[in-house]
């Protein structure tokens, strides 16, 4: 699994290669972000331990997967994941409006984990 999300590192595409650099080295709200992170058994493009949320970059592939793409999603999900979806596009050409919505999406989960 981790020589597999090794080789994806190296084979990140275009839009995976963009938010990576606005997310590592804790830019994005000083939160940690680990990209093509295993969380058996699956390998998630991006995921943030601390408020345990995954992103996912859709590509062209993904329009002829959606039920195999909601079964991880649900799996995620029961093991109390947060998940979010963007497309190649909405990162290639609207990275500013991703960032706010990961962002916000990081806030309320912090927000709820503080009154829990």
């Amino acid at each position: 699994m981790i020589t597999n999300a090794r080789k994806l590192r190296k084979r990140s595409t275009p839009a995976e290669k963009h938010l990576w650099g606005k997310l590592r080295g804790k830019q994005l709200s000083g939160l940690k972000f680990r990209r093509q992170h295993p969380i058996t058994p699956y390998i998630v493009d991006f995921y943030c331990a601390e408020v345990r949320l995954v992103i996912e970059i859709d590509g062209e592939i993904h329009q002829f997967q959606q039920d195999q793409d909601q079964f991880r999603e649900d799996w995620l999900k029961a093991q109390g994941l947060t998940v979010i979806r963007f497309t190649n596009s909405q990162v290639l050409n609207n990275i500013n409006w991703v960032l706010i919505e990961i962002q916000k999406i990081c806030s309320s989960i912090t927000a709820i984990n503080e009154t829990d």
